[in-house]
């Protein structure tokens, strides 16, 4: 057997361990919906009943959010699961999670299908958060911000699937 410098082993170790973190984060873990009550800096928001949210409109602020932390990696969403700055995702503060959104740039009118698995965001005068991807497809992620319409599609993922 050939001996490794211990740098070696090292990198090793460390790559195996990111490839298990990852391998086993890719799935969601939710179980069912979450529509919780939580505080974020002493405010309190009730989400809403899934069958209540379907249909639901909404016009505000859109802006985007990159939550990877070194090179591809982020954090994690609100569901556990990890945040990918390239899926056509985003955050909400009340709506049920999951759910699927249209949303809709009132400057150009281009619109997508997004999949809200976050909470946010968190700045007052804004309904929705997206990815990079999503905000890219919308037509405003050089501006940051863009004046939005989101209309919920469906609510749920699998078997907890309302239309």
């Amino acid at each position: 057997m050939i001996a490794r410098p211990a740098h070696h082993r090292l990198v090793t170790a460390l790559l195996a361990a990111a490839a298990l973190v990852s391998a086993t984060s890719c799935a969601s873990q939710y179980r069912g919906y979450q529509t919780r009550p939580y505080t974020i800096r002493g405010v309190r928001y009730t989400p809403l009943a899934p069958r209540s949210a379907i249909g639901l409109q909404q016009r505000g602020l859109a802006s985007w959010y990159d939550e990877r932390k070194f090179l591809w990696w982020g954090g994690e969403t609100s569901l556990g699961e990890p945040f990918r700055a390239g899926a056509m995702a985003g955050a909400h503060k009340t709506l049920p999670l999951p759910c699927r959104v249209r949303v809709t740039n009132l400057r150009n009118r281009r619109s997508a299908i997004v999949r809200l698995n976050d909470r946010g965001p968190f700045v007052a005068g804004r309904i929705i958060d997206l990815t990079p991807t999503a905000a890219r497809r919308l037509g405003f992620k050089g501006q940051g911000l863009a004046p939005v319409e989101i209309k919920v599609l469906s609510v749920g993922d699998g078997r907890w699937r309302v239309r």
